[in-house]
């Protein structure tokens, strides 16, 4: 099993976006593009601050009827948005999931 890790890459339209993997390998969390690697890296950080905290998770349910979530910064920017799940208890284990990668979670660029 590998340790969970956030990755930083670079977008075909020259933006700089994150996304966390859990230990099984699975995309549990993914940024906004940044214009600057160094941008994106406080949103790894904030990412890392923010999701211990219950109260930041908005859970929602998309006009298709799947679920997901967006983590929010302490000021109610979006951070991270996670995939659609097709029901509550898989969007409500996913916040779990990204709770417990965020406490030990390398951070890795591919670009």
């Amino acid at each position: 099993m590998k340790n969970p890790k956030f990755e930083i890459y670079q977008g075909s339209n020259g933006k700089y976006y994150f996304r966390l993997f859990a230990k099984n390998g699975q995309k549990i969390l993914s940024g906004q593009g940044y214009a600057a690697k160094a941008g994106c890296k406080n949103g790894v950080e904030s990412v890392k601050t923010n999701a211990p905290n219950d109260d930041l998770y908005e859970r929602k349910e998309s006009s298709n009827g799947k679920f997901y979530f967006n983590l929010l910064a302490a000021n109610k920017q979006i951070i991270g948005t996670s995939q659609m799940y097709a029901g509550k208890p898989g969007r409500d284990n996913g916040i779990e999931a990204v709770k417990r990668a965020v406490a030990d979670a390398g951070v890795a660029e591919a670009l």
